[in-house]
């Protein structure tokens, strides 16, 4: 008897199916059913905790739950804890999960608490694709700041003063750094694109930039992307031509002062950095 004659019998097939209803109630039933009433232990949290705070022992409780479908990165040691702070919001019940904590508080916008005082951290906006290197900027970019269809004749302009600063951040219009990765969050087809551009400056630079982005169109020219020893060859150069302006004119320089330049004809000398981490290679 062949098995094409096995299926039209009715005996056999109702002896199959009865075999096979009693391997799901006596054999996977039981293990499906051992595996729901499986306990573990995990860490929940019993007072709110905001995104920066630290996560200390009285915020939080290890209780016993069921084990089946809990996320595979769910804390369950509160040893995993020390010394670790909440990288996002936590509320009264939820479950601590390792993507939540951080080692650094100040992780998402690191760069402001290593401002010193004697420069400052300030914004303008990138009001058109081309104006911000077509969403190229990163954080460590060295850039010259041009300043189109400035005052009332309206003048292209490359202030001496913002030759080479250091861009310290790239923001979309979430709010969201370029240069941060969200923990959790899943790549998006679709970028979102630069709406600001935060920059390294002291007084006088702020003072410009903040008449630049109310009195014309702000391009950032890219001058070197590399290592950080290399960027800091620019910004000494920057700083020495401020302090030559500075002694030569007490006062602050008001930004209409700053006259058009070429970079060809500049007397801002260009550091000669090595080549093979991008920007200009041996310029004298």
């Amino acid at each position: 008897m062949n098995f094409n004659c096995l299926l039209k019998n009715r005996t056999f097939i109702g002896a199959a199916c009865i075999i096979l209803s009693l391997l799901i109630c006596f054999g996977l039933t039981p293990l499906f059913n051992s595996a729901l009433k499986a306990q573990t232990e995990i860490i929940r949290v019993t007072k709110d905790i905001k995104k920066g705070d630290a996560i200390t022992a009285d915020k939080f409780e290890k209780v016993k739950v069921g084990a089946y479908n809990l996320p595979d990165n769910v804390v369950k040691n509160a040893d995993e804890l020390k010394g670790k702070f909440a990288a996002a919001d936590l509320v009264r019940g939820d479950y601590i999960l390792t993507s939540n904590l951080t080692d650094n508080p100040y992780e998402e916008n690191e760069y402001l608490y290593k401002l010193d005082g004697t420069k400052e951290a300030i914004s303008v906006s990138i009001k058109s694709f081309a104006l911000g290197l077509s969403g190229k900027l990163k954080a460590g970019d060295i850039v010259s700041i041009i300043a189109s269809d400035y005052g009332e004749m309206r003048e292209t302009k490359i202030p001496p003063e913002l030759q080479y600063v250091e861009v310290l951040a790239v923001t979309n219009a979430k709010g969201m750094d370029e240069n941060v990765q969200v923990k959790g969050e899943k790549n998006n087809d679709e970028k979102q694109l630069p709406s600001t551009v935060t920059l390294l400056a002291n007084t006088i630079q702020a003072r410009i930039l903040a008449d630049l982005e109310a009195k014309s169109k702000i391009h950032m020219a890219l001058v070197y992307r590399g290592t950080a020893e290399n960027a800091k060859k620019f910004l000494e150069v920057q700083d020495e031509l401020l302090k030559k302006q500075e002694s030569a004119n007490p006062k602050a320089i008001l930004p209409q002062s700053a006259p058009t330049q070429n970079p060809a004809t500049s007397s801002t000398q260009t550091p000669v950095v090595s080549s093979g981490q991008g920007g200009r290679e041996n310029v004298q």
